[in-house]
């Protein structure tokens, strides 16, 4: 049976990212599915990854990686020192203005002004 460290250096040959080689560790360690539970994603993107035809935004997978396997850490404007995959999870509830609570409402604000964030046209919140 082939590793998932030999099924991610065969498909990314010598392009193989030391991340993508870590998650495949990780993989080989315990499983596809503990990890992908772990990432809170499923196994078939871990499967995809590993085997280079993942076709969404690998940023954000590693960035999801080294917050939950790593303990990469980030400083957030409003929050201070998070880890990575945290920063990543408010990021993306930011490309759009919910006013359900004041710190999603903090946050959305924080976020949209982030450096950290792509600007990708997040709604505009309403000034109050």
């Amino acid at each position: 049976m082939t590793s998932p460290v030999d099924i991610a250096r065969a498909a990314w040959k010598d392009a193989l990212p030391e991340w993508v080689e870590a998650l495949a560790a990780e993989c080989s360690a315990t499983s596809q599915n503990k990890v992908a539970a772990q990432l809170g994603r499923s196994s078939s993107l871990i499967s995809q990854v590993l085997r280079a035809k993942y076709p969404g935004d690998l940023q954000a997978v590693e960035e999801l990686f080294n917050g939950v396997f790593r303990n990469a850490r980030v400083e957030c404007p409003a929050l201070g020192t998070i880890p990575m995959h945290e920063c990543r999870h408010w990021r993306e509830k930011a490309r759009q203005f919910v006013n359900v609570n004041s710190l999603r409402v903090r946050m959305y604000r924080a976020c949209v002004n982030c450096p950290r964030n792509r600007k990708e046209t997040p709604n505009e919140a309403p000034d109050e």
